[in-house]
């Protein structure tokens, strides 16, 4: 399989060029009418070369490889309510869809007062391309200024950028689509890839070496408390005395085990099969790898710190473990008196998003107003 940062469409084979001064390419060739394989989705994978390819799969309400559409745009920015001159936090910046809607409203180009956005992401494969994508926007070091960070040391970037707080803060849970769908980076059981599962591929353990070593008990309890997974004892023996024959190094590989452990049918090409088990070890490990429960309380209990008096904070979640930490963080800062006003309720994504992004649907907005 090729490379996964397969941006540039691969090279013309030997013979195809013709006699004159320019090479014609021919049409990569992949099995069957359409591209399945991530890296020959090379028309998606070159967005600007190939706009009218890509306008045409979202229209057919997916996304395009190698890039992630923003959630709940619309409500993140009523929530958040900028105006021209504040200073925002991307908290994780992925894609830099959100990104970009902040600072239209942060820095206008019509208008003199200039804001400036802060982009933390920890991935260090996507954070530089962001990075890229939003300086060739336009969006220059005035206004942007991206830095490679887990949103828990938030703290730290403020402290070492001279800054006493924000006005708004954005953070956005959900794994974004070029990493769910990139099978280098080991997310997705459904091309085989490294079982790896880390946003940051640089920091150990990846979740072949975590799953390596862990007890029977701590993996039924992580399989419970990260996915709610219902046959949480039965994989974790199962799992465990598995890998003792054979350690679990692909993504396939484990995928394949659960099936077995589980009696589930094998999938058949073009067959609807229940993974539903599968998915949910696969996010209970990624929890665990990326200790996200852990990352995402440290944030709670530091944000009041980084927000200015009256300064805004939304946050998207998309695991009923995460709303739920987001949910009483907020009610205590408010019966505190830490926050000023919290929305009630969660808020979802509208029924046309839904049509047109069905990733959308696991998602739940909550903000809360620093007082």
């Amino acid at each position: 399989m090729p490379d996964s940062d397969s941006s540039i469409p691969p090279p013309s084979p030997a013979g195809s060029e013709t006699n004159g001064p320019t090479r014609r390419q021919r049409r990569p060739r992949y099995s069957g009418k359409n591209p399945r394989k991530f890296g020959e989705k090379y028309k998606e994978l070159d967005p600007e070369r190939y706009a009218a390819d890509v306008v045409k799969v979202l229209a057919s309400g997916k996304t395009p490889a190698g890039s992630h559409r923003p959630i709940m745009v619309q409500e993140i920015l009523e929530a958040l309510a900028l105006q021209p001159g504040e200073l925002a936090v991307d908290g994780t910046l992925g894609f830099g869809g959100h990104a970009r809607e902040l600072l239209a409203r942060l820095a206008p180009k019509s208008s003199p007062v200039r804001g400036r956005l802060i982009g933390l992401d920890v991935d260090p494969i996507e954070h530089p391309k962001t990075t890229v994508r939003l300086r060739a926007a336009g969006w220059t070091d005035e206004v942007f200024t991206p830095v490679r960070s887990n949103f828990a040391g938030l703290p730290k970037v403020l402290a070492q950028l001279g800054l006493t707080g924000a006005d708004a803060i954005l953070a956005d849970l959900g794994i974004s689509s070029m990493q769910l769908d990139d099978p280098a980076r080991g997310f997705t059981f459904k091309t085989d890839g490294p079982l790896d599962l880390r946003l940051n591929p640089q920091r150990a353990p990846s979740a072949a070496e975590w799953l390596g070593r862990v007890s029977v008990g701590d993996l039924a309890t992580t399989l419970r408390e990260n996915a709610d997974e219902p046959h949480a004892e039965t994989l974790a023996a199962g799992l465990v005395e598995r890998r003792t024959r054979t350690p679990f190094t692909r993504t396939k590989q484990l995928a394949s085990a659960i099936r077995d452990i589980l009696r589930l049918p094998k999938a058949e090409p073009g067959g609807l099969v229940d993974d539903s088990s599968i998915r949910r070890v696969f996010q209970a490990l990624r929890i665990a790898v990326n200790d996200e429960f852990g990352v995402l309380d440290l944030f709670l209990r530091h944000l009041p710190g980084c927000l200015n008096p009256g300064g805004r904070v939304a946050i998207l979640t998309f695991h009923s473990g995460e709303d739920r930490r987001v949910k009483q963080s907020f009610r205590e800062g408010q019966r505190q008196g830490i926050y000023a006003a919290i929305s009630e309720n969660i808020i979802r994504a509208g029924a046309e998003e839904l049509r047109a992004n069905p990733r959308s649907s696991s998602a739940k907005l909550r903000w809360a107003v620093r007082a």
